[in-house]
């Protein structure tokens, strides 16, 4: 009998390490009470509900869902309800032609692009999209970010790729990212790829004078739109409609929508800010209720009220 209890004390020795809540651990069970917190909250918010379902639905206590939300957010959760509703989304799109017109003319990225991040971006050659990426060697890791488990991906030229997942879905996630070049070589390089995480979802790093590099890896019509998507401001929203109208194709608003859902680096090109010309939140490659967490948590970071 010794043996089996010396085995049952081995395993909840392991259990209870793996259960010790570290930084890591702590970010990624965050989201996933953000996570069913919104889903709920984008289901009722007509019905406008209490903080009281809202906790329920995330399965945490009103004040650790309040709490959660201003250190997640920046904001508490009736605001960012009211800032996943239709009529804010609509608000969103209000004057963004005038917005992207101004960015556009002056060449920068327009006020609030990301705060002080300034992203700066090149294209790989066409040749280079055509053939797979055979020939280059993209680095990536696994990171905890606001929105769930970020898969960073980097060429030696800068920040290539950036997927999200959910607890499980790591894999799933990192294969349909593997697909976009399907000739490269990929080497796991967790440590690597951290310092870009942190540029990427750490505020306090988002410094003008130390630029992100992004390397955009698509055909000619997609880097078009994935520059267009570089100059919306964080808080504002444009239409498909308009990014076709700003690559001077007004009539290509479904392949503006189609190369908007195959931007390899989300977030940081905010194929987020991209809204049906209603305000519709539409569809969004790593989930609708990622894209609302997303809106939301900018909400947040440019004050929203």
């Amino acid at each position: 009998m010794a043996p089996k209890s010396d085995t049952m004390m081995t395993l909840a020795i392991h259990d209870q390490r793996l259960a010790k809540p570290g930084p890591q651990n702590a970010a990624l069970r965050d989201y996933d009470s953000v996570r069913r917190a919104i889903a709920f909250i984008s289901e009722h918010w007509r019905t406008q509900p209490t903080i009281e379902a809202m906790a329920d639905a995330a399965a945490v206590t009103p004040d650790e869902l309040h709490h959660l939300f201003r250190r997640w957010a920046g904001l508490t959760p009736k605001a960012f309800m009211q800032a996943l509703t239709l009529d804010h989304a609509k608000g969103l799109l209000r004057d963004s032609a005038s917005v992207l017109d101004a960015a556009l003319d002056s060449g920068l990225s327009g006020p609030g692009r990301l705060h002080d991040l300034f992203v700066t971006h090149e294209a790989m050659s066409p040749g280079e999209w055509k053939n797979g990426g055979a020939g280059m060697v993209l680095r990536y890791g696994f990171h905890p970010s606001p929105f769930g488990t970020a898969i960073v991906i980097a060429s030696g030229r800068g920040l290539a790729g950036l997927a999200f997942a959910d607890h499980g879905d790591e894999q799933t996630a990192f294969a349909d990212m593997k697909r976009r070049w399907p000739n490269a070589t990929y080497v796991e390089d967790t440590d690597g790829t951290a310092g870009l995480a942190q540029r990427i979802f750490d505020t306090r790093l988002w410094r003008a004078d130390q630029p992100l590099r992004v390397v955009l890896i698509g055909t000619d019509f997609e880097v078009r739109v994935w520059e267009t998507l570089l100059k919306i401001p964080m808080g504002r929203a444009v239409s498909y409609s308009d990014i076709a109208c700003k690559i001077d194709n007004p009539k290509a608003s479904r392949a503006v929508g189609a190369a908007v859902g195959r931007n390899p680096v989300s977030f940081v090109v905010p194929c987020h800010r991209a809204l049906g010309k209603s305000g519709a939140l539409t569809g969004y490659h790593w989930g609708v209720t990622r894209k609302q967490a997303m809106l939301g948590w900018e909400a947040g970071q440019v004050g929203f009220h």
